[in-house]
């Protein structure tokens, strides 16, 4: 089990006003959850809840505390193949 952040941040539509975002995903909610817990994102957060497009999005500095804690670092285009896998399997 795996949680993901893309490189969304280095794209324009990452941009959030002056704030750059990115896009974090897991193999599984609990997984998701718990990394948003350690990097201090909110639960409340979650968009598409069960759904193979779930994720959160976080700025920069939570997505480096995410990466930090274990979260592996793919592109954009990874995390839709990633996330397609997902649809399939269920």
């Amino acid at each position: 089990m795996t949680v993901y952040v893309d490189d969304m941040h280095k794209h324009p539509m990452g941009r959030f006003g002056r704030m750059r975002m990115s896009h974090m995903a897991a193999d599984s909610t609990e997984e998701l959850l718990a990394m948003a817990f350690k990097v201090g994102v909110s639960h409340r957060h979650l968009q598409h809840k069960g759904t193979s497009t779930e994720h959160l999005d976080v700025c920069l500095s939570k997505r480096e505390m995410a990466v930090a804690a274990g979260a592996k670092e793919v592109t954009m285009r990874e995390l839709v193949v990633i996330m397609r896998g997902k649809r399939g399997a269920s």
